[in-house]
């Protein structure tokens, strides 16, 4: 499955203006925005945060599945795509990340 086909089967995300993501200390670590060259990513993060309640291991396991041919790419050219190296690295062992919906007004 690539990319596309897997997003489209994400929860819409017009009802968000951006997602945060936070450290254990509440700290904003990265914001994710709704528009155009991230709204993908965040239609991902946001599947994630709903499904599994923080960015954990397997979250992170199934958005770099979601993530398809983006996640090799990211593999192959290290820091291409900064929200699924996040991923790779919370796979690897980094700290688990809160997330905070930021909705559209």
């Amino acid at each position: 499955m690539s990319f596309s086909e897997n997003l489209k089967k994400l929860p819409g995300i017009s009802h968000l203006a951006a997602l945060n993501l936070l450290d254990a200390d509440g700290n904003v670590v990265a914001t994710i925005e709704n528009k155009a060259g991230s709204q993908g990513s965040l239609a991902v993060y946001n599947h994630l945060a709903q499904t599994y309640g923080s960015i954990n291991v397997e979250a992170a396991k199934k958005g770099i599945e979601i993530f398809a041919e983006h996640s090799e790419d990211e593999r192959a050219n290290p820091g291409k795509h900064p929200n699924i190296a996040r991923l790779l690295k919370i796979e690897a062992g980094a700290p688990v990340l809160r997330v905070k919906h930021v909705f559209a007004v």
